[in-house]
């Protein structure tokens, strides 16, 4: 196993299946004549949601019937509101478990779903940081490459110069890591276009500046996407379209902003589409809806946010991943809108 690999219990056992799956995918293009990270990120999101569907389904009905209920344990909190006595606290306890047993649902129920999809989410950004640890194609582009690199004597030391020299910073690569064939692979992958150039006039290096051109010319095939590099960072790709300029320069800026932006906008989309708890007129919303509320409104910016100092390839699994919840979400709402409460409460409680 690659030492990329993440060799977290769960998390990388789960991460080496998905990763099988992404190497499928990336065979399947390969063999029509399409090389792209980018492209096989995208189908392989939309493979991985379908495969939680099931999970998906399961929430909204639970969101279904908390619509319903969520006025009786509004109506129960105000009831015992400013009443802080153990007696009272329990009494409100129990009444609450009254109304949850009367729907046939577990107060629990929606968080017990969120953490069996958690070490699936957490998996998926393991294989989407390291591609070349899943994908045995992406890695032989490099093999050649890093076998003349490692043959330069202090080759570890001369990469770590480098990292702290042009203050890179790369998700588990650092100027501490012990330089292997694994961690160099992983190393020349993060590499940006600008990065891989500065990095081959390495005088250490100059010997095989061919090998240097062939593997760039096959990476930005792989990675270019949009005209954005997935394994750079929005940030990183505005500024340098700063720097170069002119039409092209301020297409990259534009191209690289829209990822964050697209992030924002899809998250959004999910939150607003999502059913929402009735709320009584005239009455106040519960701790826990203003909660929610102020979540649903933060976390599409956070996801802007990290989206910038993120790899692209994230941002795409982000927004491809918002985009099929979005519409799975509508096709949803639309079946439960249909569906009869009566009898999906009779089918909780048995």
């Amino acid at each position: 196993m690659l030492l990329t690999q993440s060799t977290t219990p769960i998390i990388g056992w789960i991460a080496t299946l998905l990763g099988y799956v992404m190497e499928f995918i990336f065979y399947c293009l390969n063999f029509i004549g399409i090389q792209n990270i980018g492209l096989c990120i995208i189908i392989f999101t939309i493979i991985v949601r379908l495969l939680m569907l099931p999970l998906t389904i399961k929430q909204q009905k639970f969101a279904k019937i908390s619509q319903v209920m969520q006025p009786e344990i509004n109506k129960i909190q105000r009831k015992y509101r400013n009443k802080t006595d153990q007696a009272s606290m329990m009494k409100q306890n129990e009444e609450i478990s009254a109304v949850y047993q009367k729907y046939g649902v577990s107060p629990t129920g929606s968080c017990v779903q969120l953490l069996v999809q958690m070490p699936v989410l957490l998996a998926l950004y393991q294989v989407i940081y390291h591609i070349p640890g899943y994908i045995s194609g992406v890695r032989n582009v490099f093999t050649g490459l890093t076998a003349k690199i490692m043959s330069v004597d202090g080759f570890g030391s001369i990469i770590s110069q480098f990292l702290t020299d042009n203050k890179i910073t790369m998700t588990g690569i650092s100027a501490n890591t012990e330089f292997t064939k694994t961690t160099t692979i992983d190393f020349l992958y993060k590499l940006s276009p600008s990065q891989m150039e500065k990095f081959s006039q390495i005088s250490d290096f100059s010997g095989f500046s061919d090998l240097f051109d062939k593997v760039a010319q096959q990476t930005s095939h792989m990675n270019t996407f949009l005209n954005l590099n997935i394994s750079d960072t929005p940030l990183a790709i505005i500024k340098s379209g700063m720097a170069q300029g002119g039409a092209a320069g301020y297409l990259l800026v534009f191209s690289a902003a829209m990822v964050p932006i697209l992030a924002w906008l899809t998250q959004w989309m999910n939150y607003k589409l999502m059913p929402q708890p009735k709320q009584a007129p005239n009455s106040e919303p519960s701790a826990m809806e203003a909660s929610m509320k102020s979540m649903n409104t933060f976390m599409p910016i956070m996801s802007a946010v990290f989206c910038f100092s993120f790899p692209v390839g994230i941002g795409i699994y982000w927004v491809i991943g918002a985009v099929i919840r979005c519409i799975q979400q509508l096709v949803i709402n639309r079946k439960m809108e249909q569906m009869d409460m009566e009898d999906l409460v009779r089918r909780n409680q048995e």
